[in-house]
């Protein structure tokens, strides 16, 4: 478990690919949520929340379960009703590995992304409407600004 000023993450790897993939996987989450919880400007006495790394035959699972979709999905999100505990945070690595590579972005910018993604949807923020949509989207690019990376829903020019 890490600690930020007074938030404790828990990451669990349930998938070694994520750790083979990604040399600093922690400090990049901790720097994730870390901005993500600045720039909304999220005070606390004490929280906690979990990462959880895994594949996709566990979040499709928990899609199936949880949201009646059975199919694995890039990022689930599962906020707490308590004061104290955010919530979870899980990650399916091939379905975030294939997106990146579809969308030609580096895999641990998209990591990252994901991570906020998911911190925004634990703290209340949704894509459900339009307005939603453009705050979260906001939020999103914003943070990811503060990290050095590029603005994920930009149009990139590639060239081959």
């Amino acid at each position: 478990m890490s600690k930020i000023n007074n938030l404790d993450i828990d990451i669990a790897v349930q998938a070694e690919q994520w750790t083979n993939t990604v040399k600093n996987i922690e400090s990049l989450i901790e720097a994730s949520v870390h901005e993500t919880l600045s720039h909304i400007k999220f005070k606390t006495e004490q929280a906690e929340l979990s990462v959880v790394l895994a594949d996709n035959d566990f979040v499709q699972e928990l899609n199936k379960v949880y949201r009646s979709k059975d199919k694995p999905t890039n990022v689930l999100s599962f906020p707490q009703d308590e004061d104290v505990l955010l919530g979870d945070v899980i990650l399916a690595y091939e379905t975030v590995s294939s997106e990146a590579g579809e969308q030609k972005k580096p895999f641990e910018d998209h990591f990252v992304h994901l991570v906020i993604h998911g911190v925004l949807h634990l703290l209340g923020y949704d894509h459900e409407t339009d307005e939603g949509a453009k705050i979260m989207e906001r939020a999103e690019i914003e943070t990811l600004k503060k990290l050095g990376i590029k603005n994920p829903y930009e149009i990139q020019d590639f060239v081959a």
